[in-house]
């Protein structure tokens, strides 16, 4: 069952990428016009609309901001116990073929474990992440971060690895269980901001209440810069968004998170 949902959500969202979809109603709508059926400047309106409206107007920060402003990183964390890295920062499939770590525009997260390991030198640390692709390759996302943190000098027997997960579910059922935590302990979560409030949803509903970290933001609050990065980044960013929704409501319907939009 698993399986099946992994390949169904992988090829669902091939496909219903905004930024795809908005592509695809174009070029239909556009194809229909050039064959004089006039029913064509529909789909032709809404995929043009989806690209003006991110170009012409807030839109990537309006949907972002509820996401990232979900879970505030705390001033203190106080004692931590552990520290939980949740994976989507790494390629491994380039790493492999380039032979050295590449990291992903979510790259904070495998930098904030390295600042963490040392702000805690007593605190375990965790990472989890397998092949999240449905084209694999040799080598894990764990596999990565190993060989990656080792080049930067962390490593030992308080860094541990989980790499048979695929999605942020099992992110956190597996780590549950590499980890044992203990009742009382205090567990750190890792992740881009947008990313936390499906995460701790996740985590919750596995039995883990843990601190969230946020970390990679794109958005400043009170519009400040809203559109000084490039309309490609936009694109991106507003593509993200729309999927952490589309996942929060597959997850609750699924059983898989606490809440619709899990809170503090």
């Amino acid at each position: 069952m698993e399986d099946a949902l992994f390949f169904v959500s992988k090829i669902f969202w091939l496909f219903a990428r905004p930024n795809t979809f908005a592509l695809l109603l174009s070029v239909v709508g556009a194809a229909v016009l050039i064959a004089g059926r006039r029913w064509g400047r529909v789909p032709l309106v809404f995929g043009l609309g989806w690209f003006v409206a991110v170009l012409l107007t807030p839109l990537p920060a309006w949907i972002t901001l509820p996401l990232e402003d979900r879970f505030p990183r705390p001033a203190e964390a106080g004692q931590v116990d552990g520290v939980i890295i949740l994976g989507g920062a790494v390629e491994q499939l380039l790493t492999e073929r380039r032979g050295i770590p590449a990291l992903n525009g979510a790259a904070e997260r495998m930098t904030e474990a390295v600042a963490l390991a040392r702000r805690y030198p007593q605190a375990r640390i965790l990472f989890t992440g397998g092949q999240g692709t449905v084209v694999t390759g040799q080598e894990t996302e764990a596999d990565v971060a190993r060989n990656l943190w080792a080049s930067m000098g962390l490593e030992g027997p308080r860094v541990g690895f989980e790499d048979q997960s695929r999605n942020t579910w099992e992110n956190a059922v597996f780590s549950h269980r590499v980890a044992e935590p203990k009742p009382g302990e205090r567990w750190l979560l890792v992740t881009s901001a947008s990313h936390m409030p499906r995460s701790v949803g996740c985590f919750r509903r596995a039995g883990w209440e843990v601190t969230p970290w946020p970390v990679n933001y794109s958005t400043a609050p009170g519009g400040r810069g809203w559109f000084d990065p490039p309309f490609s980044f936009r694109l991106g960013q507003a593509e993200w968004a729309v999927r952490e929704y589309v996942g929060l409501a597959a997850y609750w319907l699924l059983g898989r998170t606490s809440a619709l939009f899990p809170a503090p």
